[in-house]
């Protein structure tokens, strides 16, 4: 199988990955900030401030989306990662199905 690669589509998958996986690293930072000022170990002016940063970085990842006219790849590859995340986890936690699969693939 031969794949084609062109400079738009390598452009257009790499920049997307990149976005995804901002956004990835952004929700992960959001759960943090929620988590420490849950345990009152942010303070309310560190908390607004970080409130401030998250929404100014989804606008910037909006806007980045929209000129490269990303919003379809981005959440594709998106989708793509945390299905691949989830079929992960779902093989650490049950290994007969990881043991099938490669039972399976074996043939």
């Amino acid at each position: 199988m031969t794949i084609k690669v062109d400079s738009d589509n390598l452009k257009e998958g790499l920049l997307g990955l990149v976005i995804a996986l901002v956004e990835i690293i952004k929700e992960v930072l959001e759960k943090q900030a929620i988590y420490r000022f849950e345990s009152n170990s942010l303070r309310e002016e560190e908390a607004e401030k970080l409130g401030i940063a998250f929404m100014q970085l989804d606008e910037t990842i909006k806007k980045i989306k929209k000129e490269n006219n990303l919003e379809k790849t981005a959440d594709k590859i998106r989708a793509d990662l945390d299905n691949l995340v989830n079929d992960g986890i779902t093989k650490l936690i049950n290994p007969i199905e990881l043991k099938n699969e490669v039972v399976e693939h074996a043939r």
